[in-house]
């Protein structure tokens, strides 16, 4: 290929032990003085495949190409949404059930991030749709009130936006490329203790005290 004006970059591994034909590879690369030429995998990878590889079996891969486990949402491939109704001519309301963590919030809600003194997401709060977020000192457990935390004076962000009016698109378009670096934007400012694959801690989401309320309210006329 050099002979001809032409340079390898790469060549492509996508069957048998990554593993072991990467480092087979490298070396005869190597040997052949073909030390530019990158090596790249492929073949059902997903984070932990990689992360194998890599840390553990110091796999001598330089690029990954990811396919199918990308763009089919594994572990869980299905969204399992319901559409319930939360409010009728301006009044709450909610789905009933005895099981708490099946009872829907009640009336049109805001969801807003809060983030830390170092600017990295702290919680994410689900409020009333006409709460002021600067007049927001707690978000409480859905589930679990006592459990609760204070976010007062925090930084916050509105997270919903309207992206059709009248089948029109309002969103600007962007380019994967442009997607893609703003994902790892967003992924910097969560802090590492979410990120790690083993006992990865939950990222905290809580309900205001006026939406809590509410909805214990509608309960227990729904009770009654």
């Amino acid at each position: 290929m050099e002979q001809k004006g032409q340079r390898m970059r790469a060549i492509r591994l996508d069957s048998g032990d990554l593993a072991y034909l990467s480092k087979k590879a490298r070396k005869m690369l190597d040997k052949a003085d073909l030390k530019y030429v990158k090596i790249i995998a492929s073949n059902q990878l997903n984070e932990f495949v990689i992360k194998s590889l890599l840390n553990d079996q110091n796999a001598a891969i330089d690029a990954f190409g990811i396919g199918t486990e990308l763009i089919t949402g594994k572990d869980d491939a299905a969204l399992d949404g319901v559409y319930k109704l939360v409010e009728i001519n301006d009044q709450p309301k909610m789905k009933f059930s005895e099981n708490i963590e099946k009872i829907t919030l009640p009336g049109k809600k805001q969801l807003v991030r809060f983030f830390d003194e170092n600017g990295n997401f702290y919680r994410d709060g689900i409020l009333c749709q006409n709460e002021n977020p600067k007049q927001i000192e707690t978000l409480f457990h859905p589930v679990y009130p006592e459990k609760n935390t204070n976010i007062q004076n925090l930084k916050y962000q509105y997270l919903l936006q309207k992206v059709m009016d009248n089948g029109k698109i309002l969103l600007e378009k962007r380019s994967p490329l442009n997607i893609h670096k703003y994902l790892l934007e967003r992924a910097e400012l969560l802090p590492l203790e979410h990120k790690r694959f083993i006992s990865p801690h939950l990222y905290k989401v809580g309900i205001s005290k006026k939406l809590m309320k509410t909805r214990n309210a509608l309960t227990k006329q729904l009770k009654t």
